[in-house]
């Protein structure tokens, strides 16, 4: 009797539950993404500052083009009265009000942003420029180190690549503007006398274990020294930094005699 009873008690919970299920299905639907195609379409054209009257961006197909962008113009659609714009990260900017002719948004600052379209899509629109050129110059460097009476050169040759690491900035109007870069592969060899001890490429992706990936990402291999021999091998500092920024990770890069990479963070 016990086992028939917990069962109804069982089975009047999970119907409860269902129930409960069912009548938020329709409040869940009212969250779900939908696309405003309308919306899409009446923003084609050029969009201009309502204060300053300068171009801000230009709407073409399902791209945006921004101003202030030198670079590639970024994927955008509007779900939910949001702007959203694919790049590195997703952005968005809720919309406040619009027309077929004027928008009134939230920029990424918090900023309410008031622009029409203009009249004509011929105005002067900034100056497209190529993104930056990697330079074809291979940078040499190298130092001898002494260790027991015996004699170590080692090298490391910073070469340019085309594999390009995509920052993400801001311009005055809190539109995004992605700023290219280019990431080096850095070669790496050790010598004693004219034998070769060592000899490797070394790429950033194999910093994934000591640095953080989020960081690793929009970073660059950017500097490598030959440091120090002892009995555990030879060490050079691997330097990866953010372009044109403070934050830099230095890594130990020990290459042991039988020629294992181990990395470590340089505190």
């Amino acid at each position: 009797m016990r086992h028939v009873f917990m069962k109804k008690i069982y089975l009047t919970v999970l119907c409860g539950l269902l129930c409960a299920a069912c009548a938020q299905q329709p409040e869940e639907k009212g969250h779900e993404a939908v696309v405003d195609t309308l919306a899409i379409r009446e923003l084609q054209g050029l969009w201009l500052d309502d204060v300053s009257e300068q171009p801000l961006f230009r709407i073409k197909g399902d791209s945006i083009y921004y101003a202030s962008q030198v670079n590639v113009p970024m994927p955008f659609t509007v779900v939910n009265d949001t702007l959203m714009v694919i790049s590195v990260d997703t952005l968005r900017y809720p919309i406040k009000s619009r027309g077929q002719y004027f928008l009134r948004y939230r920029s990424l600052t918090g900023d309410e942003v008031s622009v029409r379209k203009a009249e004509s899509d011929t105005l002067s629109f900034g100056t497209r420029i190529s993104g930056p050129e990697t330079a074809d110059e291979v940078l040499e460097k190298d130092s001898v180190i002494m260790y027991k009476g015996e004699r170590f050169r080692g090298y490391a040759y910073i070469n340019p690549t085309r594999k390009k690491v995509v920052r993400l900035g801001l311009s005055e109007e809190g539109l995004p503007v992605e700023n290219v870069y280019f990431d080096n592969i850095i070669h790496i060899c050790i010598y004693q006398g004219r034998e070769c001890l060592f000899s490797r490429d070394i790429k950033k992706e194999m910093f994934g274990s000591v640095v953080p990936a989020d960081f690793l990402k929009s970073a660059i291999l950017s500097d490598m020294d030959f440091m120090a021999v002892n009995e555990e091998g030879y060490w050079y500092l691997a330097t990866i930094c953010e372009p044109e920024g403070a934050s830099c990770y230095n890594v130990r890069l020990n290459v042991t005699r039988d020629g294992e990479v181990r990395l470590t963070i340089n505190n």
